[in-house]
């Protein structure tokens, strides 16, 4: 195990705690959005902070890239950590028990070890570069699913770029036609995870942000999957455009993505 690897998985079961305290506290939905906003940051940051505050005690010089209080260079920056302290806050929000914490660490840009875990279920799905993936102490495998015919497929809808409607929707229907179903769940990092414990056979989504993909994307090549962009590449933690699954799948749904994509991401 990598020895950063204790140190998220601490810092993620802490955030979970916070998490865990407040999911389904009663909030008035009809309220002005920036209080509900405000509701859910607050909870945002004390998360992200806990993290942080965790990690620091350990390793006081490292960097961090947050969602929240964004990138923050230590004396240490080859050492860096990438964290999602509430991915899936509308699922929070609404009451919905799907969302996770992500945390991902980077030595000189490549990352090392990574937990995505879903405090209400206690699932802490963790990997450590070359050393595998595990669910709870328990090896991960992708599954073995030879192409797109009757596959499970997850995704997320481009809400903060609707101007990405049109083009997402000719890729959903080209996909769909040979996929058994379609899953959105909120929750990337845990689409990703759930790709790696074989629970669906691919992901794809555009316009993610570093701390939705840093820890996941571990977990599934470590599950004996691959991460690419929609162009094949490794460009997916700048673009944030990412297909993941297992070799074949990914093979296949870029294959038939692509005659259908924007040419700025093909």
């Amino acid at each position: 195990m990598h020895p950063m690897l204790n140190i998220a998985v601490r810092a993620a079961r802490v955030a979970g705690k916070i998490l865990v305290k407040n999911f389904g506290v009663e909030v008035d939905l009809n309220v002005q959005t920036k209080t509900q906003n405000d509701f859910v940051t607050e909870l945002d940051k004390a998360a992200e902070s806990a993290i942080i505050r965790t990690i620091q005690k350990a390793y006081p010089q490292h960097s961090f890239l947050a969602e929240e209080s964004g990138e923050v260079v230590g004396g240490e920056p080859e050492h860096q950590w990438i964290i999602d302290p509430l991915d899936g806050t509308t699922n929070y929000l609404r009451g919905i028990p799907h969302f996770s914490i992500s945390i991902a660490y980077l030595h000189k840009g490549v990352v090392q070890a990574a937990v995505v875990y879903d405090p209400l279920r206690e699932e802490l799905f963790s990997a450590s570069r070359g050393q595998g993936a595990q669910l709870n102490g328990k090896r991960l495998r992708a599954t073995k699913q030879r192409d797109l015919n009757g596959a499970l497929l997850a995704t997320g809808f481009p809400f903060k770029r609707k101007d990405m409607t049109k083009d997402y929707m000719a890729v959903f229907a080209s996909l769909f036609e040979y996929t058994s179903d379609m899953r959105r769940s909120g929750s990337a990092a845990l689409d990703l995870a759930y790709v790696a414990n074989g629970r669906i056979d691919g992901f794809w989504e555009f316009s993610l942000k570093p701390w939705d993909i840093a820890a996941g994307q571990l977990l599934v090549r470590e599950a004996g999957g691959i991460v690419t962009d929609f162009a094949g590449g490794h460009g997916f933690m700048t673009s944030g455009n990412v297909v993941a699954g297992n070799p074949k799948v990914v093979q296949h749904l870029l294959t038939t993505a692509r005659p259908h994509l924007p040419a700025s991401l093909k």
